[in-house]
């Protein structure tokens, strides 16, 4: 049987011509050199996914700072351990001493309609009045609002705060609420006087007494439809809540470090190479990050050789020239339509790791400090389109 798929392979290796073969890696070389872009702190990989040969690599073991890169991590350890059906909650329970408790469960999308939703719940089961408070529970997750190794300008610039409880991405009004579990319960308390229930008394924190019935709930989208939103517009928010939505359901500790040490886990089962990687954080943001090029092209080719996850995750990635971050790039070349992959842009890195058709996965890590957003991705789109006309 191994003799058998050695075969396979070699026939599948030379059906592409070997001159064809010799001149990629040239190719994809030259594609790299742009100005302003160090060739040092640059690592590269491209993979036939026919054969499993590795056509071209540069610095492919070196780390490095991968921005949304990252994310690819995330999808991978979410849509494995959870599943693209597992659903996010929010519950609205109530106690003996007339209080309701408004308790999230990491849900990013929770929006202030869905509170109105709620609200007519708690009204459609016959409350009409609560003695006591509105209370904000938040304790699935931890109460740190950023990750480590995050720059300070990236706390609501980048992403809102980090909360279990968190609606309309904390935004109230024109500003972001720096306690999102207390605006909530505010909104929330807001709703529930619309919806005809009187409040005696305000929106306090707390955390859920175990006897408290439930009275009211609603659920997120899907995680595919979470994921598909992350990876196509690149959403920092996103991937930080999954990161630790994912430690508080695998390991029980809803902080960004459990998280990170499922994703870790998961990887490794998956035959990730791991010298040199360091998950810190979901999206990227974090200077504590590092990936390898060799591990993003592992890790591709790991879920595309899984048929369930390739459909899930080539839904998911920007389409060059056409979709979320890769719309405005790679249009009117080979590319366009047939590079799929995911984009990364910090002040320190840039980065695209995805799939050309139905041939190639590649990685490209660019560090820099600065490094120049304009060449760097010049160089990405020249690869791909390198890549693009092999095919």
């Amino acid at each position: 049987m191994r003799a058998c798929r050695s075969i396979v392979a070699l026939v599948a290796a030379l059906a592409v011509p070997a001159g064809a073969r010799a001149a990629l890696a040239p190719q994809l070389e030259h594609a790299l050199h742009v100005p302003h872009v160090s060739l040092a702190s640059t690592a590269a990989v491209a993979v036939d996914l026919t054969t499993g040969e590795t056509v071209y690599a540069r610095n492919d073991t070196l780390a490095l700072l991968p921005a949304s890169n990252e994310k690819l991590t995330v999808t991978y350890a979410a849509l494995t351990a959870l599943g693209p059906a597992f659903r996010i909650e929010t519950d609205v329970l109530a106690d003996d001493d007339g209080n309701l408790y408004l308790k999230g469960y990491g849900d990013p999308t929770l929006s202030s309609a869905q509170l109105n939703v709620l609200a007519r719940q708690v009204r459609a089961a016959g409350v009409t009045r609560v003695a006591g408070a509105v209370v904000a529970d938040e304790s699935w997750f931890d109460t740190r609002r950023t990750a480590a190794g995050w720059k300070a300008a990236f706390y609501i610039e980048e992403s809102p705060p980090l909360s279990a409880l968190i609606v309309d991405r904390g935004r109230l009004g024109r500003y972001t609420s720096h306690d999102p579990a207390l605006a909530a319960a505010q909104l929330f308390r807001a709703a529930l006087v619309r919806a005809g229930v009187r409040v005696a008394r305000g929106a306090v924190h707390g955390v859920t007494p175990e006897d408290a019935s439930v009275v009211a709930s609603v659920d997120s989208p899907s995680l595919l439809t979470i994921v598909h939103s992350m990876d196509t517009e690149s959403d920092n928010f996103y991937a930080e809540m999954l990161l630790k939505e994912l430690g508080a359901v695998q390991a029980g500790r809803g902080t960004s470090s459990a998280g990170a040490g499922v994703v870790t886990g998961l990887l490794a089962q998956a035959g990730v190479p791991l010298s040199g990687v360091r998950i810190v954080d979901g999206s990227g943001l974090s200077l504590l990050d590092r990936l390898t090029a060799q591990s993003l092209a592992s890790l591709l080719s790991a879920m595309w050789n899984d048929p369930e996850l390739r459909l899930e995750l080539l839904s998911s990635l920007p389409v060059a020239g056409r979709t979320g971050t890769l719309h405005d790039r790679m249009r009117h070349t080979v590319a366009a339509g047939v590079v799929l992959a995911k984009t990364g842009t910090t002040d320190n890195a840039s980065a695209l790791s995805g799939f050309v058709g139905d041939r190639y996965a590649f990685s490209i890590l660019q560090n820099g400090w600065p490094v120049s957003w304009t060449w760097a991705r010049r160089a990405q789109d020249h690869f791909a389109a390198v890549l693009a006309a092999a095919q």
